[in-house]
């Protein structure tokens, strides 16, 4: 017999087509100004893209002629343009607009309404439809059709659209302006149409992230993520969230939902089959539209696992995430020809032929999936928001009874009062980074979680906390989010076949943000009072500062992460820092402490960090007395390539924020040499590799930039620059490219899994896919100060190395036990054991450090920051015998 989600797929579909009619035109339609007369062209012809600037403009004349459209603008994006997200609607809905957000965030928060209260409420309500484009920008196709949709519903005056403005508040929002006016400037730059494209942007898109500017809705890192989350999860709470993206699978159009398995086990079942039946909706218009091409499921590889993305995070909030990509540009293209999808199967009903592609064909289709949609969600306005209070009670209620997680089956302790889900989280304040605890706190505040705080000490779970702790309780709206920021993800072990190489999640298997970020919480298993306070806006900086009468100096807790930021401001200040040798110094957690002696300039740069950071120092009457590092300023150069690097841009972002002065560096200036002249430490990201294929002809401007590593010219000048004194630093991928240099470790699938001498292991026995690990950590050398002797790194397919106990001038800094695994899925990881993920060696004067896990991935490990940023301050750190 068909599944639920099949036979309720086949049922919206028949319903869909039947309920479809051929819309008409008005001859009374609203005088609206068209694209083509502002742009000169229209919206899909052949090599245009509308700029960002035109863009602006457009929506506000749009905005100022139809009484259909309120521009609004949602916030500054990261090169400070204005992000805006048009509101379309009826007139008398946007009469009303409070009152409908206010009805869909009550509903969608459970906000205390009882099922008949809330029953009123949605009979009363609008649905809202947040439609994005544009979010990877040289995706063209997805802010433009933006610009034709506006239009359209502004214009119309069909049936249709004057059911969908009556009954939808549709959220237009541009995803990412700056990416926009990159790319359409660098396309339209040419005069000659026929010269136009799309390639060879000479860096990321935004300007840190670039792609992965869709990976970072749980962080929310970037002012792009964070203006849009505040619009889903804060101010507006839609229904729906559709995000458009770009390219459509070989050989078809479009791909759309549904998606395939695994969906994520904290989900509400609500959020699949709603996807399914907006899915169903898709594909059913166009089926009836006669538009070919559309594939689904087993069509590309998209799931509802991942937390992160635009339209994934949606679904951790109970509302309905869907993704289309679809193919096309400015520039006319083709549909190849592909054997396979030639043929009528389940997930692609109706193939297309091979044959010439045009970008208005593009927009046609991106137009029909948004009236499938819209059309969907009029239809089943009263239903949505029904169901929205229906999940959010739901979430409520499991959060203050006892429940347990998703466990294998047969597990005799899954249903043991140990492994119930929390009742809450607490963070105590008086964690040694509590700092950094305050910034995850931030990160699910953008994301709409309920966060209260301590006004005073309290008891739960038999502890006790101090003051200013913070509680996150599961008993809210957004619990299936909190528990995916907290909780450990369990992917299954996916195999087409026994025996047969995994099949591999879409983007990564495990990334519990709290893991990541090295925060302290425990969990509460039964219910928790207190006196607390919710936590409204930011979150204030409460650093401690212990001053005595006449301090010599002050220390700062080496596990601060934002004890770097203090520091480097005193180093640019030319204040004198010193890292004691004896762990012990400044608090029991053994971390270690930074001295700085007392000046009123540093003593004012301490107090401002405090009242700014939260960064907590004691002063102290007399010098510790030992060894120590007398740090000094840094030359810090980081790599980069033309068309930018997204693991290069991310620790540029991390650089920044802790206030690390550095310059970017290209092949071209690492192959000239004399790199030790210019730099005393190299920064080498994931994406430090050589690289293959013709380099782009670059103008003049651009020449700088030029080049490609390469291990003939390259790698000679590096192994100089170090071994003249230069500190290397090599991460993920990298470690391979440097590691002949002369550190002497080997890859450790190859040198030390299972002894095989001749290669590494086959997927189907190793497997580790975007996982957190965790790994042992010798603390006592200056590379790991700060770190306890267990810390959780993000590992993504990573090199390992094998290492001999006993290597002269090489470090075994952190290594792998029997079973790291913390958060995701690993397969045959016990082949790890013993291998290092960190290595410290000298090479001449100089020394090369390799972290294999990606210790900056995407800018959320700030647990393993310090790793980077010691190694950063040990390139010119000089060993004395006491502070002076």
């Amino acid at each position: 017999m068909p599944s639920f989600p099949a036979r309720f797929a086949v049922a919206c579909l028949l319903l869909l087509v039947a309920g479809y009619q051929v819309r008409a035109r008005s001859q009374s339609a609203p005088a609206v100004t068209s694209p083509r007369e502002h742009f000169g062209s229209a919206i899909g012809d052949d090599y245009f893209l509308a700029s960002y600037a035109q863009f602006e403009d457009y929506w506000t004349t749009i905005d100022a002629e139809s009484e259909r459209v309120r521009l609004v603008p949602i916030g500054s994006t990261t090169e400070g343009r204005t992000q805006w997200m048009a509101v379309v609607s009826s007139p008398d809905n946007l009469a009303r607009l409070d009152r409908y957000r206010d009805i869909a965030r009550r509903l969608a928060l459970g906000d205390g309404l009882s099922y008949e209260e809330a029953r009123l409420m949605a009979a009363e309500g609008k649905a809202i439809v947040c439609i994005a484009g544009g979010l990877h920008a040289d995706e063209a196709l997805g802010a433009q059709q933006l610009i034709e949709l506006v239009y359209e519903l502004a214009r119309s005056d069909d049936p249709e659209t004057l059911r969908v403005l009556r009954d939808v508040i549709v959220l237009v929002v541009h995803a990412n302006p700056d990416g926009h006016a990159l790319v359409a400037d660098w396309y339209m730059r040419e005069r000659d149409p026929r010269r136009r494209t799309l390639d060879g942007l000479p860096r990321l898109y935004q300007l840190y992230a670039g792609h992965d500017l869709n990976r970072d809705f749980y962080l929310v890192s970037q002012r792009e993520t964070e203006n849009i989350s505040r619009v889903l999860y804060r101010d507006w709470f839609p229904q729906v969230v559709y995000d458009h993206h770009q390219p459509g699978p070989e050989g078809t159009v479009m791909y759309a939902p549904p998606f395939n398995g695994p969906f994520n086990y904290v989900l509400d079942p609500l959020v699949p089959a709603g996807v399914e039946l907006f899915g169903a909706a898709m594909h059913a218009r166009f089926a009836a539209e006669r538009k070919a091409g559309v594939t689904m499921r087993g069509g590309s590889t998209y799931t509802m696992w991942w937390n992160g993305g635009l339209r994934t995070t949606a679904y951790f909030h109970n509302q309905i995430g869907l993704l289309t990509e679809t193919i096309g540009g400015p520039t006319p293209g083709a549909i190849p020809f592909v054997a396979a999808r030639q043929r009528p199967g389940v997930d692609l009903p109706a193939p297309i032929a091979p044959g010439p592609w045009r970008f208005r064909q593009s927009v046609d289709y991106s137009l029909t999936a948004n009236r499938a949609v819209l059309d969907a969600a009029s239809r089943y306005r009263e239903t949505l928001l029904q169901d929205v209070y229906r999940m959010a009670s739901t979430a409520i209620a499991q959060g203050g009874r006892d429940s347990w997680p998703v466990s294998p089956p047969g597990d005799p302790a899954s249903r043991d009062l140990a492994n119930r889900v929390p009742r809450a989280y607490v963070l105590p304040a008086d964690q040694p980074d509590f700092p950094t605890a305050a910034k995850f706190v931030g990160s699910l505040l953008k994301s709409g979680v309920t966060v209260h705080r301590a006004t005073a000490p309290f008891v739960a779970g038999g502890r006790r906390y101090p003051a200013d702790s913070f509680v996150v309780r599961t008993a809210q709206a957004f619990r299936a989010h909190v528990l995916d920021m907290f909780e450990p993800q369990v992917h299954p072990d996916e195999r087409p076949a026994p025996g047969l190489a995994p099949t591999p999640p879409y983007d990564i298997a495990g990334w519990t943000l709290a893991l990541q970020m090295g925060v302290k919480f425990d969990r509460i298993r039964d219910a928790v009072s207190g006196p607390f306070e919710r936590i409204e806006g930011a979150i204030p900086p409460r650093g401690v500062i212990g001053v005595g009468a006449a301090p010599a100096g002050y220390l700062l807790a080496h596990h601060q992460n934002d004890a770097f930021v203090v520091v480097n401001r005193l180093l640019a200040a030319g204040e004198r820092v010193w890292w004691p040798v004896d762990r012990t110094i400044g608090g029991s957690a053994g971390t270690g402490a930074m001295y700085v002696a007392a000046t009123p300039r540093a003593a004012a740069i301490i107090e401002r960090a405090a009242a700014e950071l939260g960064v907590s120092a004691v002063g102290v009457p007399a010098p510790p007395r030992g060894a120590a590092l007398q740090i000094r300023p840094v030359r810090i150069g980081l790599w980069d390539r033309y068309g930018g690097a997204a693991t290069s841009g991310w620790i540029r972002w991390i650089l920044e924020r802790f206030e690390f002065p550095f310059e970017l560096v290209y092949a071209r200036t690492l192959d000239a040499g004399s790199l030790a002249d210019r730099f005393d430490v190299l920064v080498l990201p994931d994406e430090a590799v050589p690289a293959r294929g013709r380099q782009p002809d670059l103008a003049a401007e651009y020449l700088a930039m030029s080049g490609t590593l390469s291990r003939e010219r390259t790698l000679p000048r590096l192994r100089a620059f170090v071994e003249d004194g230069g500190t290397l630093v090599a991460i993920g991928d990298a470690t391979g490219f440097v590691s002949a240099i002369g550190a002497p470790v080997t890859p450790a699938p190859t040198a030390r899994i299972a002894d095989r001498a001749e290669g590494p292991l086959p997927a189907s026995q190793f497997f580790i896919p975007g996982s957190v690990l965790r790994v042992r950590v010798d603390n006592t050398v200056p590379l790991a100060y700060g770190f306890e002797r267990d810390v959780d790194v993000m590992f993504d397919h990573s090199p390992a190395f094998a290492f001999e106990p006993g290597t002269r001038r090489t470090r075994r800094v952190a290594w792998f036990d029997d079973a790291p695994l913390r958060s995701g899925w690993a397969r045959g990881q016990e082949h790890l054991s013993g291998a290092a993920a960190v290595v410290d060696g000298n090479v001449g004067a100089g020394r090369l450090v390799l972290f294999g896990p990606e210790i900056t991935f995407r800018g959320q490990p700030h647990g393993t920051f310090k790793f980077l940023f010691n190694a950063i301050h040990l390139a010119r750190a000089v060993a004395v015998e006491t502070p002076d």
